[in-house]
């Protein structure tokens, strides 16, 4: 699990050290991340860490299993998370870019695997890094046993990194949702995102600069400022500053999403769709669950946008329909049911603690004119 790939410094391997690899880093670094990599740990876990490669068995009693597999990174979030040298969040972020896109299709996250690259290992900081994978394994229900850290001295400054992940999922296969189920009529439930998750921070950045906010401003007043006194931030953002609100790490939606696949079962409903809201927006990313011939009526009065949302588009001269374009919009994900279990559906999210809205309908293209559209 995340070893520093290389040989041993000193002696003969001294030449390596001397090239800016310090193995003896990335063991320590190991060894600081052994605890939380264990406490993610599934019944179908086979072995331990350590080896060249990672084995998991699929769980047991299961008639006709479909692996599912999903791959992402967290992109430019990670120039916030190093100006700001918090280390401890962009893991659950990139964890939740892989599981959520999982459950989409209605795969039980299984396995997660990391790739860690680093200007030089300090070795506790790619354990904070990798403590927060594990955090987000954790949250999504999946074993994190496998992964790389590579040190890159001469490709990256030292106190750069970046990462990459995958994670694998398992469903029956006659359970798979393929984007085939939903029929024109059926209710949209979105689900509160946490924040802006993990896109479109390569604006963000911009807008920031371009605005000259410093990252360290306290938030409330920065809201304030810019936005008026009419404009109340959320107050799980009063103590924190502007860095520390765009760091807000993405919401792991995985085990409530089967959750209410479950419940809704049990209703005699079912669950037609679900889409990640991730690049693209809404009008991106809801479509990608309907079948030719039916789009998406979407009502954007129904819930309300974010307040770190409002401040970007504030700075940055962004409409609101842009917001939910470049952004999501407020809704992290979006589920398709039946119009008649609209309440079940969003009082089984509720009782997993999340917020969700009946946000709009499926509807047939020819009376919509389009895939996507908001009223």
């Amino acid at each position: 699990m995340s070893e520093v790939r290389g040989a041993k410094s000193g002696g003969a391997w001294g030449a390596y050290r001397g090239a800016g690899v310090d193995i003896d880093a990335g063991e320590r670094a190991v060894e600081l991340m052994r605890a939380s990599v264990d406490a993610t740990r599934r019944p179908e876990v086979v072995g331990g860490m350590g080896g060249f490669a990672s084995a998991m068995a699929l769980p047991a009693g299961m008639r006709e299993p479909i692996l599912v597999s999903s791959t992402d990174g967290v992109g430019t979030k990670t120039a916030i998370a190093m100006a700001l040298g918090r280390y401890d969040t962009v893991g659950l972020d990139l964890v939740a870019m892989c599981a959520d896109d999982l459950v989409c299709a209605g795969a039980e996250p299984l396995f997660f695997l990391d790739y860690v690259a680093v200007g030089r290992v300090f070795p506790e900081r790619v354990a904070a890094i990798v403590g927060s994978v594990a955090d987000g394994c954790r949250l999504a229900g999946c074993a994190l046993i496998g992964g790389e850290t590579a040190e890159h001295p001469g490709l990256m400054e030292p106190d750069e990194f970046d990462l990459a992940g995958f994670c694998v999922g398992v469903v029956e296969r006659d359970r798979l949702l393929d984007g085939t189920a939903a029929r024109a009529g059926d209710a949209l439930i979105g689900i509160a995102a946490s924040g802006l998750h993990s896109n479109g921070f390569s604006l963000v950045r911009r807008i920031v600069a371009d605005a000259g906010v410093d990252l360290g401003e306290g938030y409330a007043d920065l809201v304030c400022r810019i936005l008026g006194r009419e404009t109340a931030p959320e107050p799980e953002t009063l103590p924190l500053n502007l860095g520390e609100v765009l760091l807000t790490p993405t919401r792991i939606y995985s085990r409530a999403i089967l959750a209410l696949r479950r419940r809704l079962d049990a209703a005699a409903a079912e669950l037609r769709g679900v889409a990640h809201i991730t690049g693209g927006g809404l009008p991106g990313n809801v479509p990608r669950v309907l079948p030719d011939g039916l789009g998406a009526r979407v009502h954007p009065g129904v819930w309300p946008m974010p307040s770190i949302m409002r401040l970007m588009g504030a700075l940055g001269g962004l409409s609101e329909a842009e917001l939910r374009s470049t952004f999501n919009g407020g809704l992290g994900m979006v589920c398709v049911v039946p119009a008649g279990a609209a309440k079940t559906a969003i009082s089984s999210l509720e009782e997993d603690g999340l917020t969700a809205w009946r946000v709009g309908e499926v509807v047939a293209i020819d009376a919509l004119g389009a895939r996507y559209s908001e009223s």
